[in-house]
């Protein structure tokens, strides 16, 4: 018998037998490790909570309940199983399902994800609105133990007792536990706290024991909790724990919500799962299989693998030089330097924030902190980098991956704003190299500077073979031409030349291409002399046009009152919508022959 099948609903699933869940749950499976072959995304964390999300949509009911899932790696499942079944192998595919929680996706979707540790957060709002409009639903905070360590989370569990209002969190422990596993006693206390009888009992010799009594009963209580377990944060926050819980037992997971619906206060949730569960080869490596890339991706050396190498070099000759990571050593290819440089490599956990002011302690301490990060992570330590770093003017180098157009990750994870951002901010210069001499001679400029540095560099593969001229400028001519002039940085610079190639075959006069390495402080001088030597510039760039490249060029022929024209290609003021890194220069026009196009009517 085969469940899941084209129309396959929410409903279907509270008519399955019990007994015939397991068959179910190895369909689901069945169902995600194919699309994620096919598609790429995130496996492991989804995998290992097919189980526990079975039972949850059995007990709540996901278009009336208010389900928030934290970042959202572990939402597949869920989608399969809140009737998307049928449209899970467009998962992360241009105008298919997004790889993480979407509002315009589905009615069971409630809040948008994709960066870690907002679920409780966004929770209690949901919980507080439904309280004051007279309301009748559940709300669940769905987080992992990853992102419970962020600030934002415990900023979240340090309010939850002020608000005075009911609030399940479901805790999903796939990698260590609060504590050890005690079997059906956790289930028996979890019954015991949600016995509406035992509260009235409770309750009621409260109200009869009063003064001394009362206090010595409450002290003799908690002395004799403490005997019995260890001390809980939640507890201590007001949050009622229960657990841990075989996260992968079914009908046990059922009883554990469904007492969870009947209990009045806030409630913690712990369920020890299992990443990667059900395929082997991830279950034994589950940080290589927690995202897999899609089939027929271009294989190659990495920008990323190529940023690690040079910082390795660049600290065996400097000893002061340490590198922090936010949980993502595997992503920006640290693991190398942590085995070589253990008293050197900080893996903060997904701490961001708190990575940067730590960086910047470093610095002030007299080291040369580098943090690598994601552009679209750096995001969430902002204030930390302008208030902790610029302000004085500190030597952290910032190594900022993933910038620009990031592909099918979508809306919250693109690279879009470090420059807008960074451009804004005192004493940081900002560089974007295009090949790999260029990013030598950056993180070279970056280790010898006494302030902070940000460079940034795209997804994907570096060229094979540099292709802007190796010397140390600022901006360099990597191309000669006449009449107009291309102006790119990091990956828009071989859009550029190709631009350059394209004119060269529709009959055009052949532009001059330039390599725009340093983006702040801008190289005027020779920003000047290109102004002087072509009427018009193209400015290309893989960044939100406000606060751009382009912006600052535009600023320049303003301030020069220059009679250069300029066009600015860029990314609009848009939420961009995950397909692929080529799909999205398409849809925004980041391509050579959108350059061409448009600069061509301006030509004589």
């Amino acid at each position: 018998m085969r469940f899941l099948k084209p129309g396959f609903t929410r409903e279907d699933l509270l008519h399955i037998d019990e007994e015939m869940l397991p068959v179910l749950a190895k369909e689901v499976r069945a169902v995600i490790v194919d699309t994620v072959k096919q598609n790429g995304g995130h496996l492991g964390s989804s995998l290992g909570v097919v189980e526990l999300t079975i039972a949850m949509l059995r007990k709540f009911d996901p278009f009336n309940d208010r389900i928030i899932f934290d970042v959202g790696h572990q939402s597949y499942p869920y989608k399969i199983l809140t009737d998307r079944f049928d449209q899970f192998h467009t998962l992360r595919l241009k105008d298919g399902l997004s790889g993480f929680p979407r509002r315009s996706e589905s009615p069971a979707d409630h809040f948008n994800t994709g960066h870690s540790s907002t679920s409780i957060s966004a929770a209690l709002g949901y919980a507080k609105a439904r309280d004051l409009l007279g309301e009748k639903r559940h709300v669940i905070a769905f987080i992992g133990d990853a992102s419970l360590i962020n600030g934002l989370a415990f900023e979240a569990l340090n309010y939850v007792q002020d608000t005075h209002t009911k609030l399940i969190i479901v805790l999903n422990d796939n990698k260590h536990s609060i504590s050890d596993p005690i079997g059906g006693f956790s289930t028996m206390l979890a019954r015991l706290s949600a016995n509406t009888l035992y509260r009235r009992l409770k309750n009621a010799v409260k109200r009869r024991v009063r003064g001394k009594a009362a206090k010595y009963l409450e002290r003799a209580r908690d002395h004799i909790k403490n005997l019995l377990k260890p001390a809980n944060m939640f507890e201590e926050l007001g949050i009622k724990y229960w657990g841990p819980f075989d996260g992968h037992n079914i009908s046990n997971a059922e009883e554990i919500f469904e007492l969870a619906k009947n209990y009045d206060r806030p409630v913690i949730l712990h369920f020890t799962t299992k990443k990667g569960k059900g395929v082997p080869e991830a279950e034994a490596n589950p940080t290589k299989f927690h995202q897999v890339a899609p089939a027929g991706e271009a294989k190659g050396r990495t920008w990323s693998e190529a940023a690690s190498e040079i910082a390795e070099e660049i600290a065996r000759r400097d000893e002061r030089i340490v590198c922090f990571t936010a949980a993502m050593s595997t992503g920006v290819k640290l693991e190398h330097f942590a085995k070589d440089f253990p008293r050197r490599f900080f893996d903060v956990g997904i701490a961001e924030s708190h990575m940067l002011t730590m960086a910047a302690g470093l610095a002030a301490g007299g080291m040369r902190p580098w943090v690598f990060i994601y552009s679209t992570f750096l995001q969430r330590a902002m204030d930390q980098l302008m208030h902790d770093i610029a302000l004085q003017n500190l030597p952290v180098v910032l190594m900022v991956d993933r910038a620009g157009l990031a592909g099918s990750d979508g809306d919250t994870h693109q690279g879009l704003l470090d420059i807008s951002w960074g451009r804004a901010i005192p004493n940081l210069e900002i560089y974007a190299p295009c090949d790999e001499s260029s990013l030598r001679n950056a993180m070279l400029n970056a280790s010898n500077h006494n302030g902070p540095t940000l460079i940034r560099y795209p997804r994907g593969l570096i060229p094979s073979e540099n292709i802007s001229p190796g010397d140390n400028s600022p901006v360099v001519q990597v191309c000669d031409g006449n009449l107009w002039a291309l102006l790119g940085n990091g990956a828009t610079v071989s859009t550029m030349i190709e631009a350059r190639n394209l004119a060269g075959r529709e009959g055009l006069c052949v532009p001059a291409v330039y390599d725009v390495r340093r983006i702040k402080p801008l190289d005027v001088e020779t920003l000047d002399e290109i102004m002087t030597r072509y009427s018009l510039l193209a400015v290309l760039e893989e960044n939100y046009m406000p606060g751009g490249l382009g912006e600052a060029v535009a600023a320049r022929i303003a301030d020069k009152n220059s009679g250069t024209r300029l066009v600015r290609f860029g990314v609009p003021d848009v939420c961009v919508k995950h397909a692929t890194q080529t799909e999205q220069r398409e849809l925004y026009g980041l391509t050579a022959q959108n350059v061409i196009a448009r600069c061509k009517k301006f030509l004589p």
